[in-house]
């Protein structure tokens, strides 16, 4: 007797996408066809099977592992049998764990069929060294992929999996995007709508409302997959993301983000400076102009306030004393627009570090209208010498961008 006869024989699949250039061996077909009959010949009963298809080695986090698990910490496991120690994982250190702690602490047996791992005969002395093996099979695999995508991104080619909203691949030509004329209306509108005014949120309103299809949905409906139970339900981090991707404007940035390792998958953000961005790689969908325009916007923050106003130096003026924004203020009881003012955010109602500076609106039109005349009628009657200090001033501030990317790249090398 193999087992008790109301507990489950887990057999366990995995295949990844680089396994599945070894040919047909290890296939999923030909894993469950082996374990199957592997069971039946010594006699364990109840198999049942669990996959993972298109899932790395290197990481624990998949569905079938995971089911599985819960079934064991469940103690509803008597034996768990794979086709070979890598099929359950490529990482050294937990393959140890589940091998020398967490198997015997739920009493489930654990066998590899073509390693001639059985935990019921005893230590295998080589499975540790076969794991390490593995692992570092995982790690090799991984440097020469990322030095082909490195490759890739260099040449200019796309080395994002799937195009971003808006666009869709070539079906002539599988690294090129092309247009998706449906979806790209909505990019244009969700622009357009940012420079009147809106922000992301009130943009997601209105889209919302609208009964525009999200992202994920659209996605979701092109590919023919079971579509999400929010369809409509827009939010203002996905038209944020919209918002600030430059590939709208027809180019290609490639190594926007960054694994540190390979066993700690979290992408970092790259450096813009570390980016390589290739021009006029596919049509554009948002003219450069409009693009620049949305962030600029975006920077400075400019919002309607809950009375629907809006001032053009909204997210412009700063605290001559402690350098905080200052909040634009105004409110329907006001008699006159002239009431409507900028206060120090950094006051709040004197419970802030700042004193309560603040400056009227209409004060603050007045300056800069005076400050902008004083300036063309200095243009007007000094032409020359206005022009000499443009050009000193543009030049000082190239040196200083020319001198902080050399001491970046000194910092990388």
């Amino acid at each position: 007797m193999n087992q008790q006869p109301d507990k489950l024989t887990a057999l366990y699949c995995r295949l990844s996408q680089d396994d599945a250039l070894d040919g047909e061996s290890n296939s999923i077909t030909n894993q469950k066809a082996l374990l199957s009959k592997y069971a039946a010949e010594h006699g364990f009963r109840n198999p049942m099977f669990f996959v993972d298809d298109g899932f790395s080695g290197t990481n624990f986090q998949r569905p079938g592992f995971q089911e599985m698990m819960k079934y064991v910490e469940d103690y509803s496991v008597s034996t768990l049998i794979v086709k070979d120690l890598s099929r359950l994982g490529r990482e050294y250190s937990y393959m140890g764990r589940l091998q020398d702690f967490i198997f015997p602490a739920y009493d489930v047996r654990f066998i590899a069929i073509n390693d001639d791992v059985d935990s019921a005969k005893g230590e295998n002395d080589f499975a540790v060294f076969k794991n390490v093996f593995n692992d570092y099979y995982a790690k090799d695999t991984s440097k020469k992929i990322r030095a082909v995508v490195i490759m890739r991104g260099e040449a200019g080619e796309h080395i994002a999996s799937n195009p971003p909203y808006g666009y869709v691949k070539d079906p002539q030509n599988k690294k090129k995007w092309i247009v998706d004329e449906e979806s790209a209306k909505v990019v244009r509108r969700i622009f357009d709508l940012c420079i009147a005014g809106k922000g992301p949120m009130q943009i997601a309103k209105v889209l919302t409302a609208d009964r525009v299809l999200t992202v994920t949905a659209y996605n979701a409906r092109q590919k023919g997959w079971s579509m999400p139970d929010n369809l409509y339900q827009w939010c203002a981090k996905s038209v944020a993301g919209i918002l600030e991707r430059p590939e709208y404007t027809g180019c290609t940035v490639n190594f926007k983000t960054y694994t540190k390792s390979l066993k700690f998958k979290k992408r970092m953000e790259n450096p813009k400076e570390n980016r390589r961005v290739f021009e006029d790689t596919q049509p554009a969908i948002i003219e450069r102009g409009q693009w620049e325009r949305v962030q600029t916007l975006r920077a400075n923050k400019r919002r309607p306030t809950k009375t629907g106003k809006t001032s053009i130096f909204s997210g412009l003026v700063y605290c001559a004393d402690c350098g905080a924004k200052l909040y634009y203020c105004t409110c329907n009881t006001y008699k006159d627009e002239s009431q409507d003012h900028f206060v120090c955010s950094n006051y709040k109602s004197n419970t802030g570090s700042c004193q309560i500076h603040y400056i009227r609106e209409v004060t603050l039109y007045r300056r800069v209208l005076e400050c902008i005349q004083g300036t063309l009628t200095y243009v007007r009657l000094f032409r020359d010498d206005f022009t000499q200090e443009m050009l000193a001033q543009d030049e000082a501030s190239r040196k200083a961008e020319l001198t902080q990317k050399r001491k970046a790249f000194s910092g990388a090398q």
